[in-house]
C-alpha cells in the first residue's frame, strides 16, 4: 500500500473532526485533520464527501507516480521532459511536503540527493527596458535532467559561507550564505548577465484554502498597510492567469507569481516535469537545443501530453489536501511565544486569518483558517535579494509565506531548512535572515532572552 493509500485508509477509519476544539486549534477550518507523522501532509480534507475522496484518491495517483518518455506503451503518463528536474509532481513535494537543499549531511531520509531536485533555479535576462526575459541558450528555468537522445542542460553546484552574528545577550550565532554556479553545460554558456532565482519547493497541504481567499481579501492588506507609520508596505503581485487570459492578484509561488492553484499546477507540470497541457502547449526547447526540439512528444492529447480532465483531478487532490492541526495548543509558553510575536510585529506580515469565499470545491468554502500571511510582496532586504524582477515584485521582494505546518516538516521530509532557497536550517535562522521592511522585527528578536526566543519559536513551530 502506497503512502497516499495509508492516509486515506487511516481517514476512512475515524473522522478527523469528530471531537469539537477551538478555532485556532484548527487552521484549515472543518478541512483540518489531526495527524502527525510523516503522513501529517498527505490526507484529505476531513470534511471531503465520498465523490470527492474518489476524485482525491485518482489526482493523487498522477501526483506522486513517475511520468515515462515518450514513446511508451503506457500513454496516460508519458511525454516526460526532454528536459525536467523531476518525473512527478511528488519528486519535489515529497510526501506532500516541502523540498530542501542536496545538503544530506543533516537530513533523516535518503530523498535528499547530491543533485538538488526540489530546488530549482529560474533565469532571466533584463532587456532594454529593464524587463526579463528568458535566458537565451537556457530559457525561463534551468533544468538538470533530460530524456535519452536529449543532452542535459547541465548541473547545480551550491556552497555555503557562514554569516557569523550576535544577540544582544552575547549569544553568538551563524547563518549559511549560499553561493550558485552551473557545471557541465550541455549547450555552450550562459548570457554573462544571467540573473538566478532559486527557488524550493513548498508543501502542498492547504493550497486549496489559500486559492479560496478572496482577491479584495488580499487587496485590502496592502491598503492596510499603506497606512501604517512604520515601514511594512506590502504590494500584492498582478499576473495574467493563463487559464481566464485576465491578469489577477499572484498568490502562489515564492514571488506570488502565480494567481491560481490551476495556473501553479499547470506550470509546474509544464516547467518542472516536461508535460505539455492546454494552457501551457509548448516545450522550452531554445532555438540551441535541437535535440531538445525533435523528441518525441506525449500521446495524452494531439497537441498536449496531460489531458484537461487528469489535470483537474491533480488539482482538486492538491486543493484538498488538509492542514494538519496545531500541536500543543493551549500550552501557557504558547501564548507567550504568541504575545511575543505580535509584539515583534511579525503579524503585520503573517496576518493570522481569513475566512474563505466560494470554492468551486465546496469542502473549502466558507472556512475560518489560520495560514498567517498577507500574500503580499514585501522588501526583505539585500540579504535575500535575487535581483531578478518577476512581474510587478522586484529583486528584493517575496511574498510572505504561510506558516501552517511549518513545524511538521521536520517529521514529514526529515529536515527543517526554510526561506525560498532552504538556507536557513530551522525557524530562528529563517528570521535572523530577515531585512528591508522587516528589519525592525528582526532587531526585536536579536533583543530578546533566550527564553522569549525559545518561546517564539516554539509558537511558530507549533502553527
Amino acid at each position: 500500500m502506497g503512502v497516499g493509500s495509508v492516509a486515506m485508509a487511516a481517514w476512512l477509519g475515524a473522522s478527523a473532526a469528530d471531537a469539537p476544539s477551538p478555532p485556532e486549534e484548527r487552521p484549515g477550518g472543518d478541512t483540518t485533520v489531526f495527524e502527525v507523522g510523516r503522513n501529517a501532509f498527505s490526507f484529505p480534507a476531513a470534511n471531503l464527501d465520498e465523490a470527492g475522496r474518489t476524485t482525491f484518491a485518482v489526482g493523487n495517483s498522477f501526483f506522486r507516480r513517475n511520468w515515462v518518455e515518450a514513446p511508451s506503451s503506457t500513454t496516460a503518463r508519458d511525454g516526460l521532459g526532454p528536459h525536467f528536474i523531476a518525473r512527478s509532481c511528488g519528486g519535489c513535494h515529497v510526501q506532500d511536503g516541502r523540498g530542501a537543499p542536496h545538503d544530506a549531511s543533516q537530513a533523516k531520509f535518503a530523498r535528499i540527493t547530491e543533485q538538488p531536485v526540489a530546488l530549482l533555479f529560474r533565469l532571466s535576462v533584463l532587456n532594454a527596458q529593464g524587463q526579463p526575459e528568458p535566458e537565451p541558450t537556457y530559457g525561463e528555468q534551468f533544468t538538470n535532467a533530460s530524456v535519452q537522445g536529449v543532452k542535459a542542460e547541465g548541473k547545480v553546484r551550491i556552497r555555503y559561507t557562514e554569516v557569523p552574528g550576535q544577540f544582544a545577550d552575547g549569544t553568538r550565532y551563524s547563518l549559511r550564505k549560499p553561493h550558485y554556479s552551473f557545471a557541465n553545460l550541455g549547450y555552450g554558456p550562459m548570457h554573462p548577465q544571467t540573473l538566478v532565482s532559486p527557488r524550493i519547493a513548498p508543501q502542498v497541504a492547504g493550497v486549496g484554502l489559500i486559492d479560496a481567499i478572496a482577491a479584495e481579501d488580499i487587496l485590502q492588506n496592502a491598503r492596510d498597510q499603506a497606512s501604517r507609520s512604520d515601514a511594512i508596505r506590502g504590494v500584492p503581485n498582478q499576473v495574467v492567469d493563463a487559464f481566464t487570459g485576465k491578469t489577477a492578484v499572484g498568490r502562489f509561488g515564492w514571488k506570488a507569481n502565480a494567481p491560481s492553484l490551476a495556473h501553479q499546477s499547470a506550470a509546474a507540470f509544464n516547467g518542472d516535469i516536461g508535460i505539455t497541457s492546454t494552457h501551457f502547449p509548448k516545450e522550452d526547447c531554445r532555438p540551441k537545443q535541437q535535440d531538445c526540439t525533435s523528441a518525441p512528444r506525449g500521446s495524452a492529447g494531439a497537441s498536449h501530453e496531460i489531458d484537461d480532465d487528469t489535470l483537474e483531478k491533480v488539482i482538486a487532490y492538491q486543493a484538498t489536501l488538509a492542514v494538519p492541526a496545531r500541536r500543543d495548543f493551549g500550552r501557557a509558553d504558547l501564548a507567550q511565544g504568541q504575545a511575543l510575536f505580535e509584539r515583534a510585529q511579525c503579524a503585520a506580515c503573517h496576518r493570522a486569518s481569513y475566512t474563505t469565499g466560494e470554492s468551486r470545491f465546496p469542502a473549502l468554502s466558507k472556512q475560518k483558517i489560520y495560514p498567517y500571511t498577507d500574500l503580499l510582496l514585501h522588501d526583505m532586504g539585500t540579504g535575500l535579494a535575487d535581483k531578478r524582477p518577476d512581474g510587478v515584485a522586484n529583486g528584493q521582494q517575496w511574498r510572505t509565506p504561510p506558516l501552517w505546518g511549518i513545524g511538521l516538516i521536520p517529521d514529514v521530509n526529515g529536515h527543517s531548512f526554510l526561506l525560498h532557497d532552504g538556507r536557513a536550517r530551522n525557524t530562528l535562522e529563517a528570521i535572523l535572515w530577515h531585512g528591508g521592511e522587516a528589519q525592525a522585527a528582526k532587531q526585536s528578536v536579536l533583543t530578546m532572552s533566550k527564553a522569549e526566543r525559545d518561546a517564539l519559536v516554539r509558537f511558530v513551530n507549533s502553527l
